[in-house]
């Protein structure tokens, strides 16, 4: 089987841990150990035979690292992005590894890529950006982690490790300002309160303007609007003109540790809140056809036109509703048609109801400036508690337990059209509730040439997601509350036995069962479907208030006395049982180098589609994910630990692509192929002394569609690359290089200065399923550097810094809502600088 575009020498040289800061090294200046528990246990990363970049946190501080999807310029292969398409909030974690994951946030849809803090699993996309205020280290692991880490770890899992308490009085913290009036102030204390009982509390403020400027449509005073509360939604705040992108975030965690011989006991709590603004949102084009012409068409009166050739009324040219739909409209808060009818409004001798087109005039020249005035808001509150308790059953054997009860409770609300008209708003809110345990039983036999990991997993998760949103002036109003729930246990096991002192093989599995609950709710308050019926004679429909049980069959709403409903009553059940093997293979050439070998399989769960936007008699659903990967790489430590170079190559083939497509305004999601990606990952630290360290990292992906099914396939056209076989995944770059020099001077007694430089190439990425031309994100280099000064008492330092230097400007999210009028999208910040003062002691 061929694996990559890679040499042999570049293989038996090739990936997986990274870039750490330089003031880890020894004294010696060799490159200092880092200790993971990618394998359950502690070791370190040089000797696990998976591919991982491993980041301490002095690394992430002096990279300016701070959350999870900052991690993304730093990691190999890693796509990681704040955001996901109307999502409203940076909290949501769009995340890729080797080409696999998710973009979107829905209660529907599992992560493919895991993320957990301190062992315990977070279910949800929204709140998986999680700040890093006391970290003490992250753990990238690629590709798929199912027999250690479990279901929707089929891209990988990225682990969180938090500071412990210390047995003596320690305080850690720093206040850091910069651009948009950022203020940071976080800090970590550390109180011993008997003998072997320590604790530790942790506070994070993060509070910073947004770069995204509203500002009045000028000439608006003109034109009649309804006001934002006149249509439904998760709630109502606009805050004025103001800005969008912005943060307003606190977090608390508390930790208690008790070690008493053979027991260790932790008990942890954490709590974070956000109340700030949407993320920032542009329009970039509008359409003037479907939603968009069926409004301009009615205001105007629906008039005759002639558009190449042919003549016409307006709305026979723009592939959507027919104008009359505007003839009667409801608010969607009763069921009367409380809000004013549009037809004709501006060929009326009524000057005060005229309204705005849509249209690009609401387009600006400013990518950081927008028209939008509606909803403008992101709460989040989201924490937990945990228990670990770990027993040494012998010098051998330690029995491990993980409790852990989180929640999250989310709202938002987004304006997304970029004008003064209510053409594109949604919001959404959020509650989840989830429950897990987990035992494990780790050690070592047969006189330490057996080591073994065995675990038994249970996870229960509920909750809801309502979404709110208003199309074109109220013409379509999708009202969507949805309720889920799902149960699974998991048992698992891996034995990793050495057959010679160099040469062991690995053995591991886990079997997964999990059942699904889903009941939607979704509907239209408008009743457009309804209102077409009646524009089309349907004699059943001739009054809609109320809509008879007759206009309802008609018009295939399957649910007596509820006719908005678009989904058949009751409650959805799905099970889904899977076994995720792995078999592995490392040879220890010498002390300091090991090649491996692997083969794995992982796996995501299915679900439902809960976006609709016409009637079914059935909840449409979707089936797991599979992914099925060889792996082969090394770990080196050359030149007395003065040179590392791990590498990796890879090859998976990936199964029952979960893709999120546009079909007419709803997204919806389905198994649409299959697709091969095939790639390497090269990460390098060099020290070699005098101050100087260099860190690096080469990462490439070639990820395309074998198959896709043909009632998925997106024709390439002159608007989108297109879904077919052949073409790219989204949010996988080809290339991504990252290269960062770091140089410390020691001045004596007069203490340290350190410079740090980050320059990361990504080549070109899709931004959503369909390759749309305007929101890809072109090849870009960011650039950050940093100068430290350091206290010779090692009591404070500080830093002055910048992110992004050359104000590259890339789109990281966005939809092409075709239907509904535009594309929009989401840029990255501007350039920014800081400054951080820290104190420890």
């Amino acid at each position: 089987m061929k694996l990559a575009p890679v040499s042999l020498a570049v293989l038996a040289t090739a990936l997986a841990t990274p870039a750490m800061a330089a003031d880890e090294q020894e004294s010696s200046g060799g490159i200092e150990q880092i200790v993971v528990t990618a394998q359950k246990r502690a070791e370190n990363v040089q000797d696990v035979p998976i591919a991982i970049s491993a980041f301490t946190a002095g690394a992430l501080q002096e990279r300016a690292v701070t959350s999870v999807a900052s991690l993304s310029n730093i990691a190999p292969n890693v796509t990681l992005d704040a955001g996901t398409p109307f999502s409203g909030s940076s909290q949501v974690l769009a995340a890729y590894i080797r080409g696999i994951g998710a973009n979107d946030f829905a209660f529907n849809i599992d992560p493919g890529v895991g993320i957990y803090l301190d062992g315990v699993y977070l279910a949800r996309s929204v709140g998986a950006n999680q700040d890093l205020p006391d970290v003490d280290r992250v753990e990238v692991l690629k590709g798929p982690q199912g027999t250690l880490f479990g279901r929707n770890t089929i891209g990988g899992a990225i682990s969180i490790v938090t500071h412990d308490p210390g047995d003596q009085f320690r305080f850690v913290g720093s206040v850091t300002t910069g651009s948009y009036s950022l203020i940071n102030v976080k800090g970590t204390v550390d109180v011993p309160i008997a003998e072997g009982l320590a604790s530790s509390l942790s506070f994070a403020v993060n509070r910073r303007g947004g770069y995204l400027h509203r500002m009045p449509y000028p000439g608006a005073s003109s034109y009649a609007f309804d006001p934002i509360t006149s249509l439904k939604a998760a709630g109502y705040n606009n805050s004025g003109y103001g800005t969008e992108g912005g943060d307003n975030t606190y977090n608390l965690r508390g930790k208690i540790k008790y070690t008493n011989g053979a027991f260790r006991a932790t008990v942890t709590g954490d709590y974070s809140n956000t109340d700030t603004s949407q993320i920032a949102n542009r329009v970039i084009t509008t359409f003037p056809a479907v939603f968009a012409g069926t409004y301009n068409c009615a205001i105007a009166g629906n008039p005759t036109v002639t558009v190449g050739g042919a003549t016409g009324p307006c709305d026979s040219f723009i592939g959507g509703p027919p104008s009359i739909a505007y003839t009667a409209r409801r608010g969607g808060l009763n069921s009367l048609f409380d809000l004013p009818a549009l037809f004709g409004v501006n060929t009326d001798a009524n000057p005060d109801n005229n309204r705005l087109p849509y249209d690009n005039r609401f387009v600006t020249n400013n990518i950081d400036t927008s028209y939008a005035n509606g909803n403008n808001f992101n709460k989040l509150k989201q924490g937990g508690a945990a228990v670990t308790l770990e027993y040494d059953l012998s010098d051998n054997a330690t029995l491990k337990s993980i409790t852990a009860y989180r929640e999250l409770h989310w709202k938002v609300g987004m304006d997304l059209d970029s004008s003064p008209l209510n053409f594109l708003h949604t919001s959404f809110s959020m509650n989840q509730k989830q429950f897990s345990q987990e035992l494990q039983l780790t050690g070592t036999a047969m006189d330490k040439k057996l080591k073994y990991v065995l675990g038994g997993y249970y996870f229960k998760e509920s909750g809801d997601l309502h979404d709110y949103v208003t199309f074109a002036e109220g013409l379509l109003q999708v009202d969507g509350p949805n309720n889920l729930a799902t149960r699974n246990y998991a048992f698992y096991g891996q034995l990793d036995y050495m057959l010679t002192e160099q040469l062991s093989i690995t053995l591991g599995g886990r079997y997964t069962h999990e059942n699904k609950d889903f009941e939607g709710f979704q509907s239209d308050a408008n009743g457009l479907n309804y209102k077409l019926a009646q524009a089309f004679g349907d004699p059943n429909c001739a009054s809609l208030n109320p809509i008879s049980n007759q206009c309802r069959i008609d018009n295939n709403f399957p649910n007596p006395g509820q006719p908005l409903r678009y989904y058949v009553a009751g409650v959805q059940h799905k099970t889904f049982s899977n076994f995720s093997p792995k078999v592995g293979i490392q040879y220890h050439a010498t002390d300091d180098v090991m090649l491996y070998g692997s083969w794995s399989r992982g796996y995501k769960t299915g679900g439902w589609t809960t976006r609709l936007s016409n009637p079914l008699p059935y909840a449409p659903g979707f089936g797991p994910e599979k992914a099925e990967t060889w792996e082969i790489g090394v770990k080196s430590e050359l030149l007395d630990r003065h040179l590392q170079i791990n590498a990796a190559a890879f090859l998976t083939n990936y199964k029952g692509i979960q893709l999120n497509f546009q079909q007419g305004v709803s997204p919806t999601i389905q198994n649409a192929g299959d697709a091969r990606i095939k790639g390497f990952e090269i990460e390098m630290t060099a020290a070699p002394g005098g101050g100087f360290t260099l860190t690096g990292s080469v990462g490439y992906t070639d990820a395309y569609y074998t198959s896709v099914l043909a009632g998925a396939q997106v024709a390439p056209s002159a608007l989108q690359a297109g879904v077919i076989p052949g073409a790219t995944l989204p949010k996988t770059p080809k290339w991504k290089v990252n290269i960062s020099p770091r140089y410390e001077a020691d001045l004596g007694d007069h203490g340290k200065l350190v410079f740090l430089g980050d320059v990361t190439y990504t080549s070109a990425v899709k931004n959503d399923t369909e390759g749309t031309y305007l929101l890809m994100r072109p090849g870009n280099a960011l650039v950050n550097a940093s100068a430290t000064y350091k206290a010779p008492s090692g009591n404070w330092d500080l830093t002055v810094g910048g992110t992004n230097l050359t104000s590259k400007r890339l789109l990281i999210t966005g939809q092409a809502q075709l239907a509904g009028g535009q594309i929009y999208g989401t840029y990255n910040r501007p350039a920014e600088w800081y400054a951080r003062l820290g104190v420890k002691f």
